[in-house]
Parts: structure tokens; sequence; C-alpha cells
């Protein structure tokens, strides 16, 4: 868990707690880790509800951003989405990061809304954008 901490500390400007992490080890939700040598490099966490696979967190580590690893784990985390027979998987992700939004955009999911004032961002709040890509 010390590991999965310290790179989403490393990730993410407003981290998730060991809590909220701990959570996520219960029926309806998938985690997968991306590791070398006994070191996570990177990690997704899924939430199933119904037929629905809801992309809650993905993080790989900022020195191997841009070389694939988070493509890795999204293909990883679809794919497992589909044998699970979800018909489809939705997120949200930050306005801000084009990173992100070009990588779930090249993997053919497409914006279906807003939530408006979803993330926090300092002392204000950021937009998050909705997006879903269809299996069926």
């Amino acid at each position: 868990m010390a590991q999965v901490m310290e790179l989403e500390r490393l990730g993410h400007s407003h981290p998730w707690s060991e809590g909220i992490f701990r959570d996520c080890f219960k029926d309806g939700y998938r985690l997968w880790a991306l590791e070398q040598d006994h070191q996570v490099l990177g990690f997704a966490v899924i939430n199933y509800l119904f037929d629905e696979a809801h992309l809650l967190n993905i993080c790989v580590h900022p020195q191997l951003r841009g070389q694939g690893a988070g493509r890795r784990l999204l293909q990883h985390a679809l794919a497992e989405s589909v044998k699970d027979g979800m018909v489809c998987m939705i997120l949200e992700v930050r306005d801000s990061n084009r990173a992100a939004i070009e990588l779930y955009a090249g993997e053919g999911f497409r914006e279906i809304g807003r939530r408006r004032g979803y993330y926090p961002d300092g002392p204000g709040r950021e937009d998050a954008r909705v997006m879903a890509l269809r299996f069926t």
C-alpha cells in the first residue's frame, strides 16, 4: 500500500487518502497494478455498477508519462471490463488534463457531459469532462 500511496501523491494534485483506497477492496471493484522489479509504476481502479465500468482512478509514475504505461493500463482495464460483461466504461477527467483527454479519446472515449466544479483546485473548483466508451 505504501508504494501505491506514494505514487498517488506524486501523480495527483489532490491525492486519495489511504482510507479511500482501502474502501476499494470490496465487491464490485477491480484494481490492477503495473509493476516492474517489485515496484509499482502505475495502477487503475474500476468500480462495476450493473453493466457499467466506472474508471475511478488511473495513475502512472510521472517519469513514465508519455511512454505508453497509462495506455497499457487503460487497455487492460477495458479488456477485463469487456470480459466481465460490462457494456461501457465511463470516467471523469479534469478539464485541464489534456494528456489524459487525448489518451481517452485515442482509445475511443467520447465526451458525454460535464460536471461543473467537480474537482478541488486550490481555493476553487475545476470542471470535469464526463467521457464514455460503449463496448457493444
